[in-house]
């Protein structure tokens, strides 16, 4: 029954991962939701399980909460909304209230982090086999489409993206590891949190903070090399008094770390890989003028109808030219079609300044991460900002999490 009960926990979580960036979901995306929503489904019925009155009126109220909020905005927006997409944040809603209310009545949270932390070992030990196996499979990989995305693959157990995420490095040209995601900075986003969980909740095992790290650096990602640096330093200081030997090796790996942060920078604001620090600047900016002309409700959470408003949407700001100047960073973007990388900013063009300072709200008001709640957050914003990941299954938990422990606070009598 135990061995029972980890399988379907695991399973469950990794599902929870995988549909928040993972190429499975990626190419499959209809199916793997529809898998994912009937497992999560099945858990539940078969739950022995009393339910908890309150957890369970704190969840329906939830679901009641963002359902009004989607209706709101579907109805609303300024451009017309597909109802395939609505219906699919709702699933996504569904599904996130399942896996939360699973863990709160049937397990606990705590036993959410050590499933949570089983599967992102298992992520970390595939990234370094994928990272090391590119050398020697490189010339022999498949290329795999979809109207979603395209990337190379060995045998669909090795991911590579050739086109946009090989780079030189001296004489070597390494691709940067993307793990079982369809981007990089998806994978640096769970190492980072597998850090963060190593270092601050569970075993302290300095030696695989280490092979961590360095899994981060093989992403090559400018948020990924910024959030570990902060989460090496607050360890540092964390540990200082038990070990001047750790504090001193600590130090030495984070001088260099430092240097290499430092030349991804350069490189990525005024070198060959200016485009990518051009749509992040784009992606922080537009959407928030977007915004302040939809304070209300936005333009509506359909990504298509989104790319649809950025396609024609210029601004002009003389802050943001004076703020540019100051710092001598010009955006050279104008406009563009494609969806923001900036959940945050995505989320105030979308859903409007109301509905998106409450869902903020509730994520930090979550209560899956508890001790060193502050980091965490940061971790979290700084995740969300540089990738769109907010409104996925993983990410979008947190949200949830925090509605039903605001929630549950209340004697709620809904269902007697």
């Amino acid at each position: 029954m135990i061995r029972k009960k980890l399988i379907v926990d695991t399973l469950l979580v990794a599902f929870l991962i995988l549909s928040t960036g993972g190429l499975a979901f990626v190419f499959n995306r209809n199916l793997m939701y529809l898998i994912y929503f009937i497992f999560t489904f099945l858990i539940l019925i078969t739950s022995s399980k009393k339910p908890k009155k309150n957890l369970f009126n704190s969840c329906i109220l939830s679901f009641v909460t963002v359902l009004i909020i989607y209706s709101i905005n579907f109805i609303f927006a300024v451009n017309t909304q597909a109802i395939e997409k609505f219906l699919f944040n709702i699933l996504v809603t569904v599904i996130c209230l399942f896996v939360v209310y699973h863990f709160l009545n049937n397990r606990s949270l705590n036993r959410f982090l050590k499933i949570l932390y089983i599967c992102l070992q298992l992520l970390l030990i595939h990234s370094i086999l994928n990272f090391i196996a590119f050398f020697f499979v490189k010339d022999n990989l498949q290329t795999i489409t979809s109207i979603f995305h395209e990337c190379q693959t060995f045998y669909n157990f090795f991911f590579y993206d050739l086109q946009k995420s090989t780079i030189q490095f001296f004489d070597y040209e390494i691709c940067r590891n993307q793990g079982l995601f369809w981007e990089p900075g998806i994978l640096q986003a769970y190492l980072n949190l597998l850090f963060f969980l190593e270092a601050f909740y569970f075993k302290k095992r300095n030696f695989l903070l280490f092979v961590i790290a360095i899994s981060v650096i093989s992403t090559y990602s400018t948020s990924g090399l910024t959030i570990l640096i902060v989460q090496i330093i607050v360890y540092i200081i964390s540990e200082i008094k038990r070990s001047k030997v750790l504090f001193i090796s600590t130090l030495s790996f984070l001088i260099p770390l430092v240097f290499l942060y430092l030349n991804n920078i350069e490189s990525k604001v005024k070198g060959d890989y200016e485009s990518s620090f051009q749509k992040r600047l784009f992606d922080l900016t537009q959407p928030f003028f977007i915004a302040l002309e939809n304070p209300l409700t936005g333009v509506g959470l359909d990504v298509i109808q989104f790319q649809e408003v950025r396609k024609e949407f210029y601004f002009k700001s003389k802050r943001l030219n004076t703020l540019q100047d100051k710092f001598g960073i010009e955006s050279k973007s104008k406009t563009t079609e494609k969806g923001s990388s900036n959940s945050v900013m995505f989320l105030l063009a979308t859903l409007g300044f109301p509905f998106s300072i409450l869902f903020i709200y509730f994520s930090i008001n979550q209560n899956i991460f508890m001790h060193k709640k502050s980091l965490f957050t940061f971790v979290f914003f700084l995740i969300v900002m540089s990738q769109p990941l907010l409104l996925r299954p993983f990410f979008f938990t947190f949200i949830i999490s925090g509605m039903v422990n605001i929630y549950s606070k209340f004697k709620i009598n809904m269902v007697q």
